[in-house]
């Protein structure tokens, strides 16, 4: 499978987060870009997960502990655990999910 991240259409999956998702056959990996402000509420999944922040400052809270990430830092989210996020600046996220976020098809 190869595939040119440029030609792949942004979906603005809720208010504020415009993503490009690929799908293989276990993972989905998802580039975001997120508006200032824009927050996503504290939710859970059977996903594992993993957050890199590629630009910005976004706020992330897992399990009730809150922390600041910026660029280079990644967090590892474990299938159910509950966890929100947003965005303090404009931001570019990239997750990863393992298996695939149904969801996000």
């Amino acid at each position: 499978m190869t595939i040119k991240l440029s030609e792949v259409t942004f979906q603005e999956i809720m208010p504020g987060y415009h993503g490009k998702m690929i799908h293989t056959k276990n993972m989905t990996l998802a580039y975001w870009d997120v508006e200032e402000g824009a927050s996503v509420p504290e939710h859970s999944h059977k996903n594992e997960q993993i957050m890199q922040v590629l630009e910005g400052t976004f706020e992330f809270t897992v399990n009730g502990l809150t922390k600041l990430y910026k660029p280079d830092d990644l967090v590892v989210i474990p299938p159910f655990a509950p966890h929100s996020g947003k965005a303090l600046t404009p931001c570019k996220l990239m997750d990863i999910f393992s298996p695939v976020r149904e969801e996000y098809i």
